[in-house]
């Protein structure tokens, strides 16, 4: 299945799931995060989905944007999947407030070059 549906879908798919974290956390706080199960699960998803799309992006397109860290990607997925009670919320909001946007920004550049 790796490469079947192709960089370009793959990377719209980080790029709408990047866009439900945000709208999941506009105006939320830390408090309010770790509070809402729903808000916490619906991020976590996400931002699995995101490993599992960033997993199956060709290796052409990872070597040529290596300011994107696909292997963390892909780590943090496999803990979240396979060791979900260990998952750290504080590093969940962090991914979703630090490194998600710039991770956006570079995705649609990328995206950019591929149309």
């Amino acid at each position: 299945m790796k490469g079947q549906l192709g960089d370009k879908v793959r990377i719209q798919h980080v790029l709408d799931a990047i866009g439900e974290v945000e709208s999941y956390l506009k105006g939320v706080e830390y408090e309010a995060f770790i509070q809402n199960s729903e808000k916490r699960f619906a991020t976590i998803k996400q931002i699995e989905i995101i490993g599992e799309a960033c997993n199956a992006i060709s290796q052409k397109i990872k070597d040529t944007n290596s300011g994107i860290p696909w292997k963390a990607i892909k780590g943090f997925r496999n803990i979240s999947i396979h060791e979900y009670f260990g998952v750290n919320l504080r590093i969940i909001w962090d991914i979703a407030q630090y490194d998600l946007p710039p991770m956006k920004e570079q995705l649609q550049n990328i995206l950019k070059t591929l149309i």
